[in-house]
């Protein structure tokens, strides 16, 4: 099993060289948390296993690829009765339901494309469990997200996963340089093969565990029912119209579409396919328009964390979790493309690149059309 180094400042890296420190992993019963566990067992430090309780929402307590609800908490307390080391459950249920649940509502209801994700990152995650493992007298919290922490010139660095396919530092924008200091991320130097292959090699229950969903609190995928669910004036019908104003058709509520989305709008007779263009909760109409419709010049960004210190060289921007960093350049608190992006959407993350290192980011909170600019 390979000896994963968590800088601990005083301590020698090398097996058995943290004995007398103490880390805590968040554990959210999957296989990553649980290799991590399994990796600061194995550094010789006093391990803490600990698990959030986030939501049972009935069907998602049982259900293979959620997380933090009743059948994970159960795998991540066998895990930890397998490497022998302690394991507490918090119930933040409350806390994941304002902070993440009604955050998600409230942006489909004002016609944005919410990050739950991220939210549950910069809440529950990065700090309310941060606190937990400073009350516990941890030196560090250890997470299974596949980032690097690397140590600059001036201090703890935030960069991309080395595997390309399971990198997930687009999610991890908003992370403080506080926090960054004090966690630790042991898997980013690996692919996800070889962790189910530690997990397997250690006997541990979860190694061919599913893994987890982007959206754990939606059971059966439907995010328009929760939110109707949740605010049911979102589901009111309006217009779709072109970008000239023009109605094509109608709409049973803004809470079914997002930019950039091209089913489900049932608009015959178009001599091109036609794209959400914009969603508009004041007017409820759906805007349309064809593909160049979506390009982008420039997006306007809210809540900046920044990571890059004094950095001022040529960066990249990243606008979907899925999408290419892109050439852009970062004017005050606006990110401008070198060439017309697709898929801008508000209510989104860009995420600002010098390489592989993450420099920062912000939410969008508006665009710019190419086409207006031209």
């Amino acid at each position: 099993m390979e000896q994963a180094d968590f800088q601990l400042g005083g301590a020698t890296p090398g097996s058995g060289s943290l004995a007398g420190r103490r880390i805590v992993v968040a554990m959210s019963g999957g296989v990553d948390s649980s290799v991590v566990a399994a990796l600061a067992h194995a550094t010789g430090a006093e391990t803490i296993g600990v698990t959030l309780q986030l939501y049972d929402h009935g069907e998602a307590v049982g259900r293979a690829g959620s997380c933090c609800a009743g059948r994970d908490i159960r795998d991540a307390r066998a895990v930890c009765d397998r490497l022998g080391i302690a394991h507490y459950v918090f119930d933040h249920e409350s806390s994941f339901r304002e902070q993440v649940v009604d955050t998600f509502a409230d942006a489909y209801l004002a016609g944005r494309t919410p990050i739950p994700c991220v939210q549950c990152n910069m809440g529950p995650k990065f700090t309310d469990l941060l606190k937990l493992a400073r009350d516990l007298g941890a030196d560090c919290l250890a997470t299974g997200h596949y980032v690097r922490r690397v140590e600059g010139t001036h201090g703890a660095e935030l960069h991309c996963g080395a595997d390309p396919a399971r990198d997930q530092s687009y999610f991890l924008f908003a992370t403080t340089q506080a926090q960054l200091d004090y966690l630790r991320f042991p898997l980013g130097g690996l692919p996800k093969a070889r962790v189910r292959e530690i997990a397997a090699e250690l006997g541990l229950g979860v190694a061919a565990k599913p893994d987890s969903q982007d959206i754990c609190f939606v059971p059966d995928g439907d995010y328009a029912g929760l939110v109707k669910k949740l605010r049911p004036e979102a589901d009111t019908a309006g217009d779709i119209v072109d970008i000239g104003g023009m109605k094509l058709g109608e709409h049973r509520g803004l809470i079914h579409f997002t930019v950039g989305q091209r089913r489900g709008l049932e608009i015959g007779g178009s001599p091109e396919p036609l794209y959400v263009v914009r969603v508009e909760p004041d007017t409820k109409r759906v805007v349309v328009g064809p593909r160049r419709a979506l390009a982008v010049s420039a997006a306007q960004l809210s809540d900046i964390n920044w990571l890059g210190d004094d950095f001022t060289g040529p960066l990249t921007a990243k606008v979907r979790s899925m999408a290419k960093p892109v050439p852009a350049r970062l004017v005050g608190d606006r990110v401008v493309f070198d060439a017309p992006e697709y898929g801008v959407a508000p209510g989104q993350a860009t995420v600002l690149y010098a390489g592989d290192r993450v420099l920062g980011g912000g939410w969008i909170a508006s665009t710019e059309a190419a086409l207006a600019a031209a």
